[in-house]
């Protein structure tokens, strides 16, 4: 027989979501059942899937899923939308939240139609990242079969890397990203984002998401880029962050070292579908 899913679609800046809400925990979906629901001619279409479970350390916890069926630890424009579903269903009335997730306790603030994140410390150590090189990843040369980068690391609780360019929009990604997210440097693959220095307030950034491939924008990546342009010396610590489906600002308090991300998180529609 099949399953009655009802869902809600959102996007921030057009990286897109499904949200559904499972506090009942009945809920169980296999990773040929979320491929489905992410396929964009035969389900509803999504860069990642967010399931709301209860939590015994937080006021929600989020479970995380690409589109391919794999876990995902953290999405930026992604727990922006989930803390205004959390609002727009009447699960919660508190524009203040804190939010479970394999990558620690998120805390948001939605403003408006705005959600500021408090996205936490970057880890910049390489294997806890992970890369497998030591110690901090900046700048660092390596070799492919599609030609030498020169790679900055960064974790906001999943892994990314950085490249600037002063051309991001000449590069393949549909090439580039996957052989780079599966490169043998990076154990647990790795986001991928091609990056130019616009000012010292600005930066254009494109974007190859792990599971997920080429995608409008990136929360957690527009934060590792704001955070590896700091450490290349290339901008202040407060920049906006423009990418193909819009604009995030991002700040890397020198006061505690945590990361803030602000940007919008917007209802497309709502539905129910069968598995």
């Amino acid at each position: 027989m099949a399953k009655i899913i009802k869902f809600a679609k959102y996007q921030g800046l057009g990286n897109d979501f499904v949200l559904v809400d499972d506090r009942a925990g009945k809920l169980k979906l296999g990773e040929a059942q979320i491929r489905l629901l992410g396929n964009r001619n035969y389900g509803v279409g999504f860069d990642q899937m967010m399931i709301v479970k209860k939590s015994v350390k937080a006021d929600f916890k989020m479970a995380l899923y690409n589109s391919d069926g794999s876990v995902a630890e953290m999405c930026g424009n992604g727990i922006r939308c989930f803390s205004r579903f959390l609002l727009d269903s009447k699960i919660t009335k508190k524009a203040k939240l804190s939010i479970e997730t394999l990558a620690g306790t998120i805390r948001t603030t939605v403003v408006g139609k705005l959600v500021e994140v408090d996205m936490g410390e970057p880890m910049l150590d390489g294997p806890q990242i992970p890369i497998a090189m030591e110690g901090q990843v900046v700048n660092k040369l390596i070799d492919t079969d599609m030609g030498n980068f020169h790679i900055t690391g960064v974790s906001m609780g999943n892994p990314h890397i950085v490249i600037f360019t002063d051309k991001p929009e000449e590069i393949e990604l549909d090439k580039v990203g996957p052989m780079l997210e599966r490169h043998k440097l990076f154990p647990k693959r790795t986001n991928v984002h091609f990056a130019r220095i616009d000012d010292a307030k600005n930066i254009t950034a494109i974007h190859w998401e792990r599971g997920a491939g080429a995608t409008l924008a990136c929360g957690t990546g527009a934060c590792a880029t704001a955070v590896a342009a700091v450490l290349n010396n290339l901008t202040g610590r407060l920049v906006t962050v423009h990418q193909r489906g819009g604009s995030l600002k991002i700040e890397w308090n020198g006061k505690d070292s945590r990361v803030y991300m602000t940007g919008p998180a917007v209802k497309v529609f709502a539905g129910s579908i069968a598995i």
